[in-house]
């Protein structure tokens, strides 16, 4: 059967959402149809304020409505620390943690040749503009996530910023409380013998 086109285009715009399949997105598209108009109008405007109103941060690209966000504005952070992160989503996880008080840069991605995405399609290069303009920075802390496009873009950029004598460190990384040795993967226990602490 075939939907009328309002509600065609509707699932077609869900399904173009991470994670929704034909299913999910009909599904949306009637439930949406459902609920009360107020509530629709206010789920549009909502969109469309995100997408006018929210911004990248022009010196950590971060997600923020202000001119410059409120971490890198804020004169009480630790200036001599950055922990870059891949996405904003990431940084506000750290945030949450409420451990971390130092500065961020978000690459918005990672290095990834088979998807033709290289240094130039993500957040590197301001990264380098960042640090020859502040010299006050002494430590980078790559929390990058531990798959292959995380390690090569973590590498990549050790190797840009090491020779500039900045220290750069990764995140501990490895086997998870109530895991078990014999199910990890190679990467997962290397990372677990490398971050190894003292008891």
């Amino acid at each position: 059967m075939q939907y009328p086109l309002p509600i065609a285009h509707l699932i077609d715009a869900y399904m173009k959402l991470p994670g929704i399949g034909e299913k999910t997105a009909t599904r949306l598209a009637f439930y949406t149809m459902d609920m009360p108009q107020e509530d629709v109008e206010d789920f549009a405007k909502a969109l469309i304020q995100v997408k006018k109103d929210i911004h990248q941060c022009p010196i950590c690209g971060n997600i923020t409505e202000k001119d410059i966000c409120d971490i890198c504005s804020n004169p009480n952070r630790d200036q001599t620390t950055i922990m870059v992160v891949e996405q904003p989503k990431d940084l506000m996880a750290f945030e949450e943690m409420g451990e971390y008080d130092g500065l961020y840069h978000v690459l918005h991605g990672v290095l990834s040749p088979m998807d033709g995405i290289g240094p130039e399609e993500i957040n590197i290069k301001s990264l380098i503009t960042r640090l020859q303009k502040h010299d006050e920075v002494k430590e980078i802390i790559l929390a990058l996530n531990s798959t292959p496009e995380g390690e090569s873009t973590a590498m990549y950029i050790s190797k840009l910023i090491k020779p500039a004598g900045i220290k750069v460190t990764r995140l501990a990384a490895g086997l998870s409380v109530g895991s078990d040795i014999e199910y990890a993967n190679s990467i997962t226990l290397k990372r677990a013998v490398q971050g190894r602490t003292a008891l």
